[in-house]
C-alpha cells in the first residue's frame, strides 16, 4: 500500500509539474526569448517606443484609479452583507459576482450601449461635454466592473468568521464607530484586504476584453499595455510586442511574490487564531 501510494503520489505530482511547465513556465520563457531574440538593444528599443510607454503609463493610471475604488467598495459591501440583514441582500451578492459570469466583451458592449453616443445616456453626456467611451474614464469603468468582486470575496468570509462580539464590546465601552473599525476590524482583515487588493491589481493590469471594446484602439491615447501588445504583434513587430509583454510579466511576477508572502502571513494568522480558540 505504501509503495502504491508513493507511486501514485509521484505520478500526480509529476503531472502537476508538467502541466505547470507547459501552461505557465514555457509561455514565460517564450516571452523573454522572443523579446531578447535580436539582442538587448532591440529589447530596449522596443520598450522605449513612445506608444508603448504611453500604454504602460495609461495601464498604471487605470489601475491606480480602479483598485482603490474597488478596495473602498469591497470594504463597505463586505461589511454590509456580514453585519446587516436587509431586503435584496442575496441579489446584491449575485450582482457583485456577476463579472465572474459575464464575458468581458459583453460587459464592454453594455457600457457602449449605456454611455456611447447612441446609448441611453449618450445625448446627455454629449450635451455636458463628458466623454466616457473611447476615453480614459471608459477604461476605468470597464476595469472597475471586471475587478469588482475580488476584495469583497476575500473580506466577506473573514468578517463572518470574526463575529461581532468584540465590535459590540467596543461600542458599549464608548468607542466611536470609526475607532472600533480601525482598532478592531482592520487588524483582523488587513492580510485578507491586501490579498484581495493584489488579486484585483493583477486582474486590472491584464484586462483585455472590456477595455478593448471601450478603448477605440487609439494609439498613444486609449491603448493600454495589453492592447498595445496586440497592435505590435498584428504589425509583425514581434520583438517590440514581446518586449512590451515582458513588462506585464515583470508586474505579474511582483504580484505573485507579494501574493505568496501574504498567503504565508494568512496561514500564520489562522494558526494563531485557532490556538487562541483552543486555549
Amino acid at each position: 500500500m505504501r509503495q502504491e501510494s508513493l507511486f501514485a503520489r509521484s505520478i500526480l505530482i509529476g503531472l502537476v509539474f508538467l502541466f505547470t511547465g507547459l501552461i505557465l513556465l514555457l509561455p514565460i520563457y517564450t516571452v523573454f526569448h522572443e523579446a531578447f531574440s535580436k539582442g538587448v538593444g532591440a529589447y530596449l528599443e522596443g520598450i522605449q517606443e513612445p506608444d508603448t510607454i504611453s500604454a504602460f503609463k495609461l495601464t498604471l493610471l487605470v489601475v491606480a484609479i480602479a483598485v482603490p475604488l474597488n478596495t473602498v467598495f469591497g470594504i463597505l459591501s463586505s461589511f454590509a452583507v456580514t453585519r446587516f440583514d436587509f431586503p435584496g441582500k442575496s441579489w446584491l451578492l449575485t450582482i457583485i459576482d456577476s463579472p465572474f459570469s459575464v464575458s468581458p466583451v459583453i460587459s464592454g458592449l453594455i457600457f457602449i450601449l449605456l454611455f456611447g453616443r447612441q446609448g441611453w445616456f449618450g445625448p446627455w453626456l454629449e450635451k455636458m461635454d463628458i466623454k466616457i467611451v473611447f476615453n480614459t474614464p471608459g477604461l476605468v469603468l470597464a476595469t472597475v466592473f471586471i475587478t469588482l468582486p475580488f476584495v469583497t470575496r476575500e473580506l466577506t468570509p473573514i468578517l463572518e468568521s470574526q463575529g461581532i462580539e468584540e465590535e459590540e464590546a467596543g461600542l458599549l465601552l464608548g468607542a466611536s464607530t470609526l475607532k472600533v473599525f480601525f482598532k478592531i476590524v482592520v487588524p483582523g482583515i488587513k492580510y485578507g484586504l491586501l490579498y484581495g487588493i493584489i488579486l484585483c491589481n493583477a486582474r486590472a493590469m491584464g484586462e483585455f476584453g472590456a477595455v478593448s471594446v471601450l478603448s477605440g484602439h487609439i494609439r498613444g491615447q486609449t491603448n493600454t499595455l495589453p492592447l498595445q501588445i496586440e497592435v505590435l504583434y498584428n504589425e509583425y513587430n514581434s520583438v517590440a510586442a514581446f518586449s512590451a509583454a515582458s513588462l506585464l510579466v515583470f508586474l505579474s511576477l511582483i504580484t505573485l511574490v507579494a501574493k505568496q508572502i501574504l498567503e504565508r502571513k494568512l496561514k500564520v494568522t489562522k494558526k494563531e487564531t485557532s490556538l487562541q480558540e483552543e486555549v
